[in-house]
């Protein structure tokens, strides 16, 4: 499916669904605006818009395939984009996926393209054909409201994770091992996807000794400002939930570490305590007495019962005195 939206400066009008093979025509003023949406396209619609616009072959290859990062190439007379959004499902085996968007960004168009549904170019889309408010500052600005749209769907994802943080350490002392272990190990992969999405495009948008990687006007310098800004808050709170992460993982098997000693100290006093007894009672049982004659069996029963009670009572109270009880 091809979308196009041209903006006229001159006549401060919208038209849509133009004749893309007389892209010239619609692109001869620098101030006037094409914007081009590819969704779902087949292996007709993105080479017929490569040749109209010669993109470069790579490009087009980074189109066809998925990419793992967010990057930014510059050709001769556009840039080439790749982002990531993010689709969150608490639910799902993979609770957290990736949507790619690649964009061209012209001097006075910009091609968009994407394989599933994005909310920010739908929401844009929609504006777009009621007024000129999306298209009427520039690419650089419909750049920005496009990202600005993606950057703002990762807010609730990270409201969300850090609920969760919040109940796994509450739930550490009363799950059971392999369930909190699971639990902490997707958290850990979720914050993971998030910091491999946010930190390439955080380099995208950086301002390096008051450049950025590339043309921006100056109109709309304070916008992207604004942008790096959301996006550093996002790295940053993913960088804070990893931590919490770790030092609740960590936290949870020293939990598990102190049960278990508990129990093997439990274990180790109950073996101590059932060892001489064991004695006793086979020294007792291989008729060591029996010179004494029958007559004495009752009365060595008796010492033997009482001897292994004493050492018993001996024993728990040297325990107790050396506090491991």
């Amino acid at each position: 499916m091809i979308k196009t939206y041209f903006y006229n400066h001159s006549e401060q009008k919208m038209y849509h669904d133009v004749d893309l093979t007389t892209k010239d025509q619609w692109l001869k003023s620098p101030e006037d605006l094409l914007w081009i949406d590819l969704y779902d396209v087949g292996n007709q619609e993105l080479p017929f818009i490569a040749q109209i616009f010669d993109f470069h072959p790579l490009a087009i290859e980074d189109c066809l395939h998925v990419s793992p990062r967010a990057k930014v190439d510059k050709y001769d007379d556009y840039y080439f984009f790749v982002f990531h959004a993010l689709r969150y499902n608490e639910e799902s085996d993979n609770e957290i996926t990736t949507v790619e968007l690649n964009v061209f960004l012209g001097p006075n168009y910009i091609v968009t393209i994407h394989k599933s549904p994005m909310n920010s170019i739908g929401r844009i889309a929609a504006v777009s054909h009621r007024n000129n408010s999306y298209l009427n500052r520039g690419p650089d600005y419909l750049l920005y409201a496009i990202v600005d749209g993606i950057t703002d769907e990762y807010f609730p994802i990270i409201d969300r994770i850090s609920v969760r943080i919040d109940e796994l350490e509450d739930e550490i002392y009363e799950h059971q091992m392999e369930e909190i272990t699971e639990e902490f190990l997707a958290l850990k992969r979720t914050i993971i996807l998030i910091r491999r999405v946010i930190m390439p495009q955080k380099r995208i948008f950086a301002n390096v000794n008051g450049r950025y990687s590339f043309d921006i006007s100056e109109e709309n310098v304070p916008f992207y400002t604004d942008l790096t800004d959301h996006l550093e808050r996002i790295s940053d709170s993913t960088e804070t939930f990893r931590d919490l992460v770790n030092g609740a993982l960590d936290t949870y098997y020293t939990i598990i570490s102190a049960k278990t000693t508990e129990t093997m100290r439990v274990l180790t006093m109950i073996s101590t305590i059932i060892l001489p007894l064991t004695f006793i009672t086979g020294l007792l049982g291989m008729n060591t007495f029996s010179w004494l004659g029958v007559e004495a069996e009752p009365y060595m029963l008796v010492i033997g019962v009482a001897i292994m009670l004493i050492m018993t009572l001996s024993m728990l109270h040297i325990f107790r005195k050396r506090k491991w009880l």
